[in-house]
């Protein structure tokens, strides 16, 4: 049913183009979120608060479930700008595909390590099964690094099983008891806890720099329709400022929109705001991006990425910023 489902969204967003809605004069606006989770709020703030319509942009808001996805209807020009994992566009880009990084929306590491009832501190994790969701991922890249830190290394000291599906299938498997411990982003920690699983540490802790996911867009088209690109940056910029400067209401939009319970959006908020994992203008972490393309180049064996501005374009961004400063 689910690949049915991906299947008739990719028939749908066939020949999607920036048009003009001539009865509203807004510009008509493809953005495909990857993924509808706390990280990705600012996405529908800017839709849901009408920072997006103040720029004049009628932006069509998509749920495509998953980066891959995204890339493909980037490259195929059904979308004008998408979100995913910054990795997925330094490959597209690699691959000779026209994508470029123009803005950060989760710009640092939101995972927890969560053990089962019997596995509290690190060193209990010594000779037990991790789950993760993959070998090679970023995220699994500084799971490991955390437990390095605590004097753990793998292989040597604990197995991995490759659980696919991200936080919600890791807990599923923590829950079944699969694996000994895994990690599991905002605000699914704050379930595990009150299920009575132990919390170990954070991946922040070991990780401090870490771009977590990106907003992109094909190359030729942003700067074919630059003026566009500066008012969707201007609308996001807005975005993240709203979500800093209005505690109460932002938690009640979290709340409805992602259908969490106060207190997770409360502490997820906080755990967010404190830790500048939103940006408050949208920008990027640039220590992250760099990090995040060393592990890249060592996986892959990529001799091409060694400089992150290679696959970023920060200038509609500070555009905006200065037609923001003038108002």
């Amino acid at each position: 049913m689910i690949g049915l489902l991906r299947i008739v969204v990719v028939i749908l967003l066939t020949g999607f183009v920036a048009t003009p809605a001539l009865a509203q004069e807004k510009l008509r606006f493809y953005l495909g979120a990857s993924s509808k989770t706390l990280g990705y709020s600012p996405l529908w703030v800017a839709s849901k608060k009408g920072f997006f319509e103040q720029q004049g942009l009628d932006v069509q808001l998509l749920l495509l479930r998953g980066t891959p996805m995204t890339v493909q209807a980037l490259a195929g020009a059904s979308l004008n700008v998408g979100s995913g994992s910054p990795e997925a566009f330094i490959e597209a880009s690699e691959r000779g595909l026209d994508l470029v990084i123009i803005g950060g929306i989760i710009n640092g590491l939101t995972h927890y390590i969560v053990g089962g009832k019997n596995y509290k501190t690190y060193q209990d994790l010594r000779g037990a099964t991790l789950g993760a969701s993959s070998l090679t991922s970023g995220t699994v890249t500084a799971f490991k690094q955390a437990l390095k830190v605590k004097g753990l290394e793998y292989p040597r000291d604990y197995k991995i099983l490759v659980v696919a599906g991200g936080s919600s299938a890791n807990l599923a498997a923590l829950q079944a008891g699969q694996i000994a411990a895994t990690t599991v982003a905002i605000p699914l920690n704050y379930l595990a806890e009150e299920a009575g699983f132990n919390v170990i540490g954070r991946l922040i802790d070991a990780v401090p720099d870490f771009q977590l996911t990106v907003i992109a867009s094909k190359r030729s088209w942003a700067e074919k329709n630059r003026s566009s690109m500066v008012r969707f940056m201007n609308g996001m910029a807005q975005a993240n400022r709203w979500l800093f400067d209005n505690k109460e209401p932002a938690i009640d939009l979290l709340t409805r929109e992602m259908q969490l319970k106060p207190n997770h959006a409360a502490r997820g908020w906080e755990y967010y705001t404190q830790n500048r994992i939103w940006h408050p203008d949208g920008d990027l972490n640039l220590e992250g991006m760099k990090y995040n393309l060393r592990i890249y180049a060592e996986q892959t064996g990529a001799t091409g990425p060694s400089d992150y501005a290679k696959y970023i374009d920060q200038s509609y961004l500070y555009d905006a910023l200065k037609e923001l400063k003038k108002k």
